[in-house]
């Protein structure tokens, strides 16, 4: 199934660990529309700025393949919400292990133009060795931020609407007693 126009539902669900482990790695139908908006607003723009594939080494991530691969609680991986994107290796190998490792030039123009031309929620250059990196990116579902969003907002509303009842009650027993002192003042009694 495509998700977008370079990218598809299989990308996001494969995963060496699941396989070894025989982890079910099945994007549930409910986050396929936060994939295809991620698609959508974050790596097809990268895939175009790039001008070649860009590929995902982890995608989505089941809970049960999240906790194997030492994923973070919660990890928007879980939600559909998140990439993580290999970066092209060097051209040569000059290092002191003999082996090929990220490109930091073509890291740092990828990483700056996702931050500078797409509306990510998280965008991490990730590495366990200092060598070889990753870009995490990710959207949040933006329907569901919405009706969070309207949900608060909701809420705020009913909150300033008690507190401006309660201010128009207290301002009233305030007028009441102000007009009484008021009243007193002009008839020549004093309190007190």
């Amino acid at each position: 199934m495509k998700l977008s126009e370079h990218f598809s539902l299989e990308e996001f669900q494969r995963s060496t660990v699941a396989t070894i482990h025989g982890i079910d790695n099945t994007v549930p139908v409910q986050y396929i529309p936060t994939l295809e908006q991620l698609c959508r607003t974050i790596l097809e723009p990268l895939r175009e700025y790039a001008g070649q594939p860009i590929i995902i080494s982890s995608g989505y991530r089941s809970p049960t393949l999240n906790v194997k691969v030492g994923g973070v609680y919660a990890s928007q991986h879980t939600l559909g919400e998140a990439a993580d994107i290999a970066l092209p290796k060097t051209d040569y190998t000059s290092w002191a292990d003999g082996q090929r490792h990220t490109d930091m030039e073509t890291a740092h123009r990828w990483f700056n133009f996702l931050k500078d031309h797409t509306d990510f929620d998280q965008l991490i250059l990730e590495t366990k060795n200092g060598l070889d990196y990753w870009i995490h990116v990710s959207c949040r579902n933006t329907a569901l931020c919405l009706k969070k969003c309207r949900q608060f907002v909701g809420n705020l509303l009913s909150l300033i609407r008690t507190y401006l009842k309660k201010l128009k009650l207290f301002l009233l027993i305030v007028g009441v007693v102000c007009r009484k002192q008021i009243f007193l003042l002009l008839c020549g009694h004093t309190s007190g």
